[in-house]
C-alpha cells in the first residue's frame, strides 16, 4: 500500500504491523461511517468494528452489521459470544466478507453482555475462551485475536491473568489486547468500568515478558499519541485508543501515521480530511442515508481550535433535519474558516 494510496485487504504480517496502533471497538460510536472517517485521518491504524454478536450473524442473518468499505481496510470484525461452533460460522461469515482480522470480545462488561454469557464474564472460563479460539480459528484464515481485561470481580489479575492467555496462547492465539483494568460486573455500570477500576500497565508489561512471542496490545486510558509512544518504547507490541480517539481524532490520529508508523499520513490539515469526507457523505445520501449518520462522528474534528463550538453546532443542529446536504458542511467549514481568521488578526 502507497503512502496515500487505497488501503487493501492486509496479510497477517500486514494486520500486526497495523496493530501497534488500533482503535479500539465502540458500541453505538465504531460504525462503519466512523470507521471510513477515521481511515481518512490515518491511513495506517488498525480499525475494529463495534461488538457485533455470533448470534445476530449466525442466526438472525443481519449481514448489514459487517458491511464495511473497501477503502477501511486494515479493518477488524470484533465478535461477542460464547458458542465455539456458533462463533466459528460468525468468524466464517467476516473472514468472507473481507475483515483483515476476527477478534473475540472478552472484556465488555455491560448487563447485555453479561446475561448472553461474553463479554468480560468469560474472564471467569478461560478453557472456554480456548475452545472459542481453536473453532474460529480452525473456521477462517486470518488472525484470530481477543480482547479481554486483567480479571474480574474479586478476581486476583496476577494469578488469573497468565492463567487466561496461557490458555488461549494453547489454543493458537499469537495476538491480544489487555485493557489494563479490572471490570466488575456487580457495583459498577459500564460507563463506571471505564474509569474507576485503577490501570495497571506494569502488570501488562509483566505479561510481555512472560509471554515474549504473544503480541500484546495495551488499552486504557491512553490520551495522546504521544502517551501510545512511550508505551510502545516501553515494550508492548501495540496500543489501543478508544474514547480520545472519538473524541479528538484529529489529536490522536492526525500524526499517527508518522510517529508510530514512519509513514506520511493522508491529510495535511483538518480541512482537508472534512472535504475528503464529501464524495462519501454525497453517496450515502444518494442511497437514502441521513447527514448526520456520518456527521455524528466529526463532531471532534477541530477540537481545541478556533471556530470548533460552531462547526460542532452547526453539524449538530442542522444535520438532523430532514433532506440536509452538503451545504450543511459548507456552512459548517466556513464558519470554521471565518473564526480561525478572525482569531489570527
Amino acid at each position: 500500500m502507497s503512502d496515500r494510496g487505497t488501503p487493501t485487504k492486509q496479510g497477517k504480517s500486514d494486520v500486526q504491523r497495523a496493530a501497534r496502533l488500533s482503535v479500539a471497538p465502540m458500541m453505538d460510536w465504531t460504525d462503519r461511517h466512523c470507521r471510513y472517517f477515521h481511515r481518512r485521518i490515518s491511513g495506517q491504524a488498525l480499525l475494529y468494528t463495534e461488538m457485533v454478536t455470533a448470534p445476530a450473524l449466525v442466526r438472525g442473518n443481519a449481514l448489514h452489521l459487517v458491511a464495511f468499505a473497501n477503502e477501511e481496510h486494515p479493518v477488524a470484525l470484533q465478535l461477542g459470544g460464547s458458542d465455539p461452533g456458533e462463533l466459528a460460522q460468525a468468524a466464517r461469515i467476516g473472514a468472507a466478507v473481507g475483515y483483515d482480522e476476527i477478534n473475540l470480545n472478552c472484556g465488555c462488561p455491560s448487563d447485555r453482555v453479561q446475561s448472553g454469557t461474553f463479554g468480560a464474564v468469560l474472564m471467569k472460563h478461560p478453557a472456554l475462551v480456548a475452545r472459542c479460539v481453536r473453532a474460529m480459528q480452525d473456521a477462517v484464515d486470518v488472525p484470530v485475536t481477543v480482547k479481554c481485561r486483567v480479571g474480574v470481580d474479586d478476581q486476583n489479575p496476577e494469578e488469573v491473568l497468565p492463567e487466561f492467555l496461557a490458555q488461549i496462547v494453547a489454543a493458537g492465539c499469537e495476538r491480544v489486547t489487555i485493557h489494563a483494568r479490572k471490570a466488575w460486573l456487580q457495583g459498577l455500570s459500564p460507563k463506571e468500568n471505564r474509569d474507576i477500576p485503577p490501570l495497571d500497565y506494569d502488570l501488562v508489561f509483566r505479561m510481555k515478558q512472560l509471554f515474549p512471542h504473544l503480541q500484546i496490545s495495551i488499552n486504557g486510558g491512553v490520551e495522546s499519541i504521544a502517551a501510545a509512544a512511550d508505551l510502545l518504547d516501553g515494550g508492548v507490541d501495540g496500543v489501543m485508543i478508544g474514547r480520545a480517539a472519538y473524541h479528538r481524532p484529529w489529536d490522536i490520529l492526525g500524526d499517527a501515521d508518522r510517529v508510530v508508523f514512519g509513514q506520511q499520513p493522508p491529510a495535511g490539515r483538518r480541512e482537508d480530511v472534512a472535504r475528503a469526507m464529501y464524495p462519501y457523505i454525497a453517496a450515502h445520501l444518494a442511497d437514502g442515508g441521513r447527514l448526520n449518520q456520518v456527521t455524528r462522528h466529526m463532531l471532534g474534528l477541530f477540537h481545541g481550535q478556533p471556530g470548533a463550538r460552531q462547526w460542532r453546532r452547526i453539524l449538530s443542529e442542522k444535520s438532523v433535519v430532514k433532506g440536509a446536504g452538503l451545504e450543511v458542511m459548507d456552512e459548517a467549514l466556513a464558519a470554521v474558516t471565518a473564526e480561525s481568521l478572525r482569531a489570527a488578526e
